[in-house]
């Protein structure tokens, strides 16, 4: 039997996205460095996203899922909404729960870290942590869907919340030049894919990853998303087991070749970004960029990277 084709949103999805939510997100600025100010050989163009409501990305894409619910609230249950997250889609559907005034449930796995547990019940959500990784939380997630009657959120593979993920695609169009590669962090995809589906033809984007959780990689050489053992120091936020569907048929279209990056790369970067900009970033929120300080032959005229995510402590 196939496999129903995947939905992924259109353009006009995303333009839709971008202005039913452009009076609850912050249009982000951006940071151009020359040559060398961050030991790398080429020009950087930092899109500085932890500046988000809630410290991440995730904000674009769960107001836009709710939103849409707003605007049939009369069908909506009393038990509200509910996600599954490792951390920042949870405080993105807390955030945006409670400016509409519905209650949410978020289930995390059990080692998210308080900076983003804090985040998630500092906005009223009940939290609930469950025992393994984000797969695990998900599942528990569309249980308490099912059983209680609320309406389940999903992190990254629904046309609303790439959709909405997308809008910052859009923002990127007016910040930077036709032709200027764009590097993003990814987990299951969803940023990768609203991105990429929004600037389509004007600028190209590549999905990277840690070598510790290659689920986007491994999708693509596949051909379709497959499970894949995952760990390492970005897990609370780019430790998705399986790559979206969208994410994946989003890669597959557009031949794109996702580059990954070890754990070390990681922490040195996210040392830099302290050192050199007093920027605190998570790990999964500076995966983009550690590929480009770590591979910059690749990218001989610069490149743009959405620092997506701040949820941490210095360390």
């Amino acid at each position: 039997m196939n496999a129903e084709p995947t939905t992924l949103p259109t353009a006009a999805d995303i333009a839709s996205a971008a202005t039913r939510i452009r009076h609850l997100v912050r249009r982000t600025p951006v940071l151009q460095l020359a040559a060398g100010e961050l030991d790398v050989p080429v020009p950087v163009t930092l899109k500085l996203e932890y500046l988000q409501h809630t410290g991440s990305f995730k904000v674009r894409g769960a107001s836009n899922a709710i939103a849409l619910l707003g605007a049939a609230q009369d069908v909506l249950p009393g038990a509200g909404v509910c996600c599954a997250s490792g951390g920042n889609h949870g405080a993105a559907v807390a955030w945006a729960a409670s400016r509409a005034g519905l209650r949410a449930t978020v289930f995390v796995p059990d080692f998210a870290p308080a900076a983003k547990t804090d985040v998630i019940e500092a906005f009223g959500a009940r939290l609930r942590r469950v025992e393994g990784f984000y797969a695990d939380a998900l599942t528990a997630s569309r249980r308490y869907a099912e059983e209680e009657n609320a309406l389940h959120i999903d992190a990254y593979d629904a046309p609303s919340t790439v959709a909405g993920q997308g809008s910052l695609g859009l923002e990127l169009v007016e910040q930077l030049p036709e032709g200027c590669p764009v590097l993003v962090g990814c987990g299951g995809g969803g940023l990768y894919a609203g991105v990429a589906l929004a600037m389509a033809g004007r600028n190209p984007v590549t999905a990277v990853e840690p070598v510790s959780a290659p689920s986007l990689s491994s999708a693509l050489q596949a051909g379709e998303p497959v499970d894949v053992e995952v760990g390492g120091v970005a897990v609370d936020s780019l430790g998705a087991r399986r790559a979206g569907r969208i994410a994946t048929a989003v890669g597959l279209s557009l031949g794109m070749e996702t580059l990954t990056v070890p754990d070390t790369a990681i922490v040195a970067t996210r040392r830099l970004l302290w050192q050199r900009l007093r920027i605190v970033a998570e790990p999964g929120g500076v995966t983009a960029l550690a590929a480009l300080l770590d591979q910059p032959a690749r990218f001989p005229d610069g490149a743009a990277v959405v620092v997506s995510g701040a949820n941490t402590t210095p360390s």
